[in-house]
């Protein structure tokens, strides 16, 4: 049986992992490399020995986790230690990435979504699906669902912004996209999901 890779991605707020959650409910296996990543740097993750040894305790908080707000700082003052920390989680989450797709296939699905949020920026992922879908928004749109969902300032969400593609980037790289800007019903944007379900054959 053919299985269709497509790689979903989309900046900051998008809305990219509402879209993924969508595809799943509609029959895709969906493999999520945010929650990989996310999993690696929790209590006990497979990261944090390294992160530890690499950066020191005081990136580690007292449950052994990833201090995340620690990291966002010194990431956006130094770009080497971005590299540095993705040296260590990327690997991991490659090798858990092909072990979930593994798994989808031994399970039969038909379809295999990978929501990959740095895709575009990896440069690795577009040989490994057969289709790339984005999630697109408007700039503005991004912002505010950001503020608004993480209570971040402004700035703190133009930095993380900074450090991902452009949106033209993004939709330079798409086979396909939807848009889900702010004036979008979630109704609006399950019906256009649907019908891509259904292009996928799910």
């Amino acid at each position: 049986m053919q299985v269709l890779r497509v790689g979903l991605t989309g900046g900051i707020g998008s809305g990219k992992s509402t879209v993924a959650g969508m595809l799943a409910a509609g029959g895709a296996a969906l493999v999520d490399a945010d929650a990989i990543s996310r999993q690696a740097t929790a209590a006990g993750g497979s990261a944090m020995g390294l992160i530890a040894q690499q950066f020191g305790a005081a990136f580690v908080t007292p449950e052994g986790a990833l201090d995340r707000d620690h990291m966002r700082q010194l990431i956006f003052s130094n770009p080497q230690a971005r590299k540095r920390l993705e040296a260590i989680v990327h690997p991991l989450v490659a090798q858990e990435t092909e072990r979930q797709a593994a798994q989808a296939l031994q399970s039969g699905y038909a379809c295999i979504v990978f929501d990959v949020p740095l895709l575009v920026e990896s440069g690795r992922w577009r040989q490994q699906v057969d289709q790339v879908l984005v999630v697109d928004c408007d700039e503005e749109t991004q912002i505010s669902r950001v503020m608004g969902r993480n209570g971040w300032s402004r700035d703190m969400v133009l930095q993380v912004m900074a450090g991902q593609a452009s949106r033209s980037q993004r939709l330079a790289a798409a086979d396909l996209c939807i848009c889900n800007d702010g004036a979008l019903r979630l109704s609006a944007l399950e019906l256009m999901v649907r019908q891509l379900a259904q292009r996928f054959e799910l």
